[in-house]
């Protein structure tokens, strides 16, 4: 049996020990038999005394910490940025500093609804979080496979999450559920698309692109500012699966992802991912025709290009996975001088909820853990103690501010840009806003044919589960964007719906012959 790089990992672990390490307790005591508990006679009970059973027991009892809400099942790599383009007429930020200049990196691949024992070729978005170690502390660009996301207002998220989980009765997913949140809110309809599209199981984290996809703000050494988007684009090419190949490795290889890029960085076949902006100045962004800070819409290639920036390289698998990729935490409020937030509602949500569900995930002080630590920055700040300081927890120097005994100072010269906001306090609705146009143009000039169709087979099979009422609303919600987008999937629904009649009456027609013969 040929075996890849993957499963002989063990062996290539054994290569590199010239001998066997000393077994020793949690607290480093060397142990003499770790076959047998200590008991009283060969029979008799264990005793409390066996310092050792109680170690590893109490450490296994807490070997896991709690699986993320959202992105549960992933993948991590290491590698750098190098810049090939100059970009500081926009930003000055020191990791666009200069031309050839390198900065390590780690990214995390992950799908988004699935648990942690789910499949890879799941549909789904896939998130793509990049962490770079910069000398200025450390800078997370967290975005997905997509430039667009579901929904536009960072209240509606705990919902609509809720929907691409279980349903809390059965525990079972549920297409009324998901299918109910998309139709009541039609700003969906644009990410919908692209999930069910060939782009919803793309072939492996190296062929897919990522995105920031949020709005951010991009502040020069002047101070003059610009909003932007940040687009990673595979340097692989894309690559989807079918349905039904898709389908496939869930049960064959549920793993599928994970496997090809371990095994592609551990053959030397390092990925990379070329980075872009996009850059929309104020006033552009005053007059243009939709909000540009809208997470549910694109910023068109034709009136705001790509611009070239620098190349990302991954080349190192992690060296142990819950060390280096389960605990490795991201959260896009992690900015640094010469990037800011933009008005993105979105964003403003998830500029708390990161660091919040890490400090419950890790704890208080996540940001020590050596995958998370800015190793490049010095930290010096007033927060100090808490559960899991593995740091010298800043020795001596003072713990409040201001004080008159040399603790660190703030650094004017790194405030942020200047904005004005204005306008009245309110909860102002954004259902009707254009939701629809950006869809048709996806569905009419992004898609060729074959994928338009594969488009509607896909959402016909998956809404065929949901009751009609929700069918006929998604219909409808199509037919807006597109007529021939909701005729499509109007259709592929009938043909599926005959297919399944047909099978079932096979199935009794079976059934009954079976039973004639007993």
């Amino acid at each position: 049996m040929v075996r890849d790089t993957a499963s002989n990992q063990l062996n290539e672990f054994k290569k590199t020990q010239k001998e066997c390490d000393r077994l020793t307790t949690g607290h480093g005591c060397p142990l003499a038999d770790k076959l047998n508990s200590l008991t009283v006679g060969p029979r008799g009970p264990i005793l409390l005394q066996d310092i050792q059973l109680l170690d590893e027991m109490a450490h296994f009892d807490r070997e896991r910490i709690p699986e993320r809400v959202v992105h549960a099942k992933g993948a991590g790599a290491f590698g750098y940025f190098e810049v090939t383009h100059d970009i500081t007429k926009y930003t000055k930020a020191k990791i666009f500093s200069e031309i050839g200049k390198r900065t390590p990196c780690a990214v995390r691949f992950s799908t988004v609804g699935g648990e942690s024992g789910s499949a890879d070729t799941a549909r789904d978005p896939r998130g793509f979080a990049v962490k770079l170690y910069t000398e200025d502390g450390n800078w997370d660009l967290v975005g997905n496979n997509t430039p667009i996301f579901f929904i536009r207002d960072p209240i509606l998220f705990p919902s609509f999450i809720h929907t691409q989980k279980r349903n809390p009765a059965t525990h079972l997913k549920d297409a009324d559920m998901f299918w109910d949140f998309i139709t009541l809110r039609p700003e969906t309809t644009h990410q919908v698309s692209f999930l069910f599209s060939d782009r919803g199981t793309p072939d492996g984290y190296r062929h897919m692109n990522g995105y920031g996809s949020h709005t951010f703000k991009l502040v020069n050494e002047k101070g003059e500012a610009v909003y932007c988007k940040f687009h990673y684009k595979t340097d692989q090419g894309i690559k989807n699966l079918s349905a039904k190949r898709a389908d496939e490795l869930s049960g064959s290889d549920p793993d599928y992802a994970i496997r090809d890029l371990y095994n592609a960085i551990l053959t030397g076949n390092y990925p990379s991912y070329t980075m872009y902006i996009q850059v929309m100045t104020y006033k552009e962004a005053e007059k243009w025709e939709f909000n540009p800070f809208d997470l549910t819409k694109v910023w068109p290639h034709a009136e705001f290009p790509l611009i070239p920036v620098g190349r990302m390289t991954l080349d190192r698998n992690p060296s142990n996975y819950f060390a280096e990729v389960e605990q490795l935490a991201f959260s896009p409020a992690n900015m640094v001088p010469g990037i800011e937030p933009s008005p993105d509602k979105m964003l403003q949500g998830r500029l708390f909820s990161y660091n919040d569900t890490h400090r419950h995930r890790l704890g208080a002080n996540y940001h020590q853990i050596p995958v998370n630590c800015p190793y490049r920055a010095r930290v010096r700040n007033y927060q100090r103690d808490g559960p899991m300081t593995i740091d010298d927890n800043q020795k001596g120097a003072p713990n409040y501010f201001p004080n008159s005994f040399s603790g660190p100072v703030d650094c004017r010269n790194y405030g942020e840009c200047k904005f004005n906001v204005s306008g009245d306090v309110n909860r102002y609705s954004s259902a009707d806003e254009d939701n629809f146009t950006q869809v048709g143009i996806f569905f009419r000039k992004v898609l060729n044919e074959e994928e338009r169709q594969n488009l509607v087979e896909n959402i016909a099979n998956h809404i065929v589960n949901a009751q009609d009422f929700l069918q006929e609303r998604a219909i409808h919600n199509f037919s807006q964007a597109c007529p021939e987008y909701g005729a499509g999937i109007r259709e592929a629904l009938a043909r599926v719906k005959k297919n399944q009649a047909s099978s079932q009456t096979s199935t009794i027609t079976a059934a009954v012959a079976s039973s004639a013969k007993l």
